[in-house]
């Protein structure tokens, strides 16, 4: 089968590669996907950077957790029903070396996902480590319906999920966005307020439009570097569920301030959720798709051949969306 590889750590450019390799097999509990997409994530590209230094000790590894396809194979103990599913896919390459840029992919059945006919499978790969991370951040505490909500960074990944599953469950959405493309995007996916966090005055202006109240949860992109503005508007007894904080990836916490705010601090990786907790994430996310109640962004479309360039692009920051590589 084609697939892509790298088998040092180092730049896209230096290190990834593209050939034939033999095709997996279903094991027990596994099912085989015919790959039709892969989602590029920035986890993905920090693992290929060397974020995790034992990750190539046994091999060479097949990039990338999300993706979308068609089961084409089913191994012992999976119905055979599952044959011909259309699925998203997602954590395919944790602890293991098989990611989803290749043709084919075996994989735990539980990670493969049904996918409705109304979601293509270009959406269908860009919606894995983001919408089980927004998910997760905004339901881990419980029922957010008639709660204030503050979301950084609205227009990414996670924070485009975030506001409208937290919409949808009845919460009142305060976000973040820097730009008039970025401001745009909060406001279709829900938003009930968009801030400029580069102004000094951000937070005069969230505590204005909720007449002073504080904010119930805080679901943060970069939590080193928000800190100070997060506990100026978050409410004794609240909660901040973060999943980044790359500006400051060791912040030092006024952790007397935080102590007598009796505040919840949630630590978010999809790898290490519960799996009680991705089973209700399924649940939900199919429910929306189902209804098509979600919006999708795509910043950009690749072949298997440039997945070099879809890194790069992931690399970059640069608009708004998922990058996705298309499987021949």
């Amino acid at each position: 089968m084609k697939a892509a590889w790298f088998n040092q750590f180092g730049e896209a450019k230096d290190v990834l590669e593209v050939g034939e390799i033999e095709k997996p097999q279903p094991g027990h509990g596994e099912v085989l996907i015919r790959m039709k997409t892969s989602g590029v994530n920035p986890s993905d590209t920090k693992k290929r950077s060397g974020s995790f230094l034992d990750l190539l000790d046994n091999g060479a590894v097949i990039p990338n957790s999300d993706g979308a396809g068609i089961i084409e194979a089913v191994g012992t103990g999976v119905p055979h029903s599952r044959i011909g599913e259309r699925v998203w896919v997602y954590q395919a390459q944790y602890n293991r070396l098989q990611g989803t840029a290749a043709q084919y992919v075996a994989i735990d059945t539980n990670r493969a996902v049904r996918l409705p006919e109304t979601t293509s499978f270009v959406e269908g790969a860009g919606i894995g480590i983001p919408i089980m991370t927004a998910h997760r951040c905004v339901f881990s505490d419980g029922p957010v319906e008639d709660q204030l909500l503050f979301i950084t960074g609205g227009a990414g990944r996670v924070g485009h999920y975030a506001i409208q599953l937290a919409k949808q469950a009845g919460a009142t959405v305060i976000t973040t966005a820097s730009n008039e493309a970025a401001r745009q995007f909060c406001f279709e996916a829900g938003a009930d307020l968009v801030v400029d966090h580069t102004k000094a005055d951000m937070v005069e202006h969230i505590l204005e439009f909720t007449n002073g109240q504080k904010v119930d949860r805080v679901i943060d992109v970069e939590f080193g570097a928000n800190l100070d503005n997060v506990l100026q508007v978050i409410k004794i007894g609240g909660t901040i569920a973060t999943y980044s904080s790359t500006v400051i990836p060791e912040p030092k916490l006024p952790f007397k301030q935080m102590m007598f705010m009796n505040l919840t601090i949630r630590m978010v990786i999809v790898y290490a959720m519960p799996e009680e907790a991705k089973k209700e994430a399924i649940r939900d996310i199919t429910a929306a798709l189902e209804q098509n109640r979600l919006q999708h962004r795509t910043l950009d479309t690749f072949s298997l051949d440039e997945i070099e360039d879809a890194n790069i692009k992931v690399e970059q920051g640069e608009g708004y969306g998922s990058v996705i590589v298309e499987i021949p």
